[in-house]
């Protein structure tokens, strides 16, 4: 199968769908409700992210017949394909709605190939608000706008990325903690967030701002992202040899057999240490 063949046909989907998103963000949304985790994050959807979904569907369903690939999108029913195929498609066709409301940046387009076995293959993000193109492939490195990306950590400072405000977070005192002690060990200044995006964007933001992390604790309750949420944005960081994983430092768990929501071992996505990294 040509891996980068099907990341060429993703980037196409990705930016059907991102032109969709810009034509409407200066625009009033109408939003609905849906059926899913117990944040309200997780449970809007708009006209526009069904818009979105539809358009690369139109790209990426001839590949599932050409390559005998199967399909997981946030607004279809998981048909369980996923177990059966070698591989599949892992859509988010519009991650951060929440943000997009709001019209705040931090929404994105978010299109994966995972193996059978959960490890991802190609990742293709979009950010509609900067035109930002990131992309990777299994053992072919990450690309930014079409050219080998390099990350660089000029921050003094450790960076906290997440969807809500860390004084309204569960476990504060324990996440803060946790800073405390990076902050230390790599002798930084201080700690400074970032909040509000969606699970895509801010995992991009861990890397455009490091020494940075993002991480969701376990929880009994459905919710912490889905698999979505995360597949994309996990190869990106395999390909330059940083953590995805889940808290505990294993490997995510990217096609979770009983669901799709990513609560039950939780996330940490870090971009820590001071030299330069990338392809």
């Amino acid at each position: 199968m040509d891996l980068l063949q099907l990341k060429d046909i993703g980037i196409e989907a990705a930016l059907s769908a991102g032109s969709i998103i810009q034509e409407h963000m200066s625009r009033d949304i109408v939003v609905e409700k849906k059926t899913a985790g117990v944040s309200y994050a997780s449970q809007v959807v708009t006209t526009v992210d069904r818009e979105c979904e539809t358009i690369i569907l139109s790209h990426l369903l001839p590949t599932c017949e050409a390559f005998n690939l199967a399909l997981l999108s946030e607004e279809t029913e998981d048909d369980g394909g996923r177990f059966e195929k070698d591989f599949f498609w892992c859509i988010d066709p519009m991650d951060g709605t929440l943000a997009f409301i709001n019209k705040y940046p931090g929404f994105s387009v978010s299109i994966a190939l995972v193996a059978k076995d959960g490890t991802p293959q190609v990742g293709v993000v979009l950010d509609p608000s900067t035109d930002t193109l990131y992309t990777a492939v299994k053992g072919y490195g990450v690309f930014k706008n079409g050219k080998p990306w390099k990350i660089e950590r000029r921050n003094k400072h450790l960076t906290y990325v997440t969807d809500r405000k860390l004084k309204d977070t569960p476990r504060v005192r324990e996440i803060e903690d946790m800073l405390q002690e990076q902050k230390d060990q790599l002798q930084l200044t201080g700690i400074k967030e970032m909040a509000g995006g969606g699970s895509v964007l801010n995992a991009i933001q861990v890397l455009e701002h490091g020494p940075a992390c993002m991480l969701k604790f376990p929880k009994k309750e459905k919710g912490g992202g889905s698999i979505w949420d995360f597949a994309a944005t996990a190869c990106i960081f395999q390909e330059l040899g940083l953590p995805a994983t889940n808290f505990e430092g294993g490997r995510l768990d990217l096609n979770r057999k009983d669901g799709t929501f990513m609560n039950h071992q939780g996330v940490f996505y870090a971009n820590l240490n001071s030299k330069k990294q990338g392809g």
